[in-house]
């Protein structure tokens, strides 16, 4: 088997929008299994790589979540209001003091520790983006703000803590529906699930 890159060939890139972030179409070669190079075209959206944290106390068996709008699940059916949890963009910081900036600015909790448990594609049919995954354990003394986001960048950020068990109950109910969030949860309760068990 060929390496991966060996793969493709000939990539085309046609610019179809960069009002947002940018959206390009690609038009490339690629060499399927059977040894024959087939033309094919896909657009690819842009919007740089992200990091998401969940926030839990242990004592309280808690984590700490956010509410906000977001249109595009809007305009799929949904209400809008997604629970998420901490999340942002890169914007050329390391994912690390990303992460720690974005939950302050969206939660109010000024996060000490993080460790970072897994990175991964959440769209890659369509999208570049590449996320980190982390994890801080938090205390009632690390509230030192309101959260809520940055008006100027059109948050509106309701933040939540709930019960660990509530937010996996989210999920089955189908009220929990963002994957980066239900992902660092059941992440958790499995390490949870695991500490009780070595014990």
């Amino acid at each position: 088997m060929k390496e991966t890159s060996s793969r493709v060939r000939h990539i085309r890139e046609q610019l179809l929008s960069d009002n947002w972030y940018t959206l390009k179409k690609y038009t490339f070669e690629f060499l399927r299994a059977d040894g024959c190079w087939q033309e094919q075209s896909r657009e690819a959206y842009d919007r740089g790589n992200g990091a998401v944290v969940l926030l839990f106390n242990r004592e309280k068996n808690s984590v700490v979540l956010t509410r906000q709008f977001r249109l595009p699940i809007y305009l799929n059916g949904h209400d809008g209001f997604l629970i998420e949890a901490a999340a942002g963009l890169l914007d050329d910081a390391s994912p690390e003091e990303r992460i720690i900036a974005e939950a302050q600015e969206e939660t109010g909790f000024r996060i000490q520790r993080i460790e970072k448990v897994f990175e991964a594609f959440m769209s890659p049919g369509s999208v570049t983006e590449k996320l980190y995954f982390f994890l801080a354990e938090y205390q009632e003394q690390d509230r030192n703000g309101q959260g809520g986001g940055l008006a100027e960048e059109g948050e509106d950020i309701e933040v939540l803590e709930w019960p660990l068990t509530l937010a996996l109950k989210a999920i089955e109910t189908g009220e929990m529906m963002d994957a980066k969030t239900i992902m660092l949860l059941q992440h958790l309760a499995l390490r949870l699930q695991a500490e009780k068990t070595s014990c």
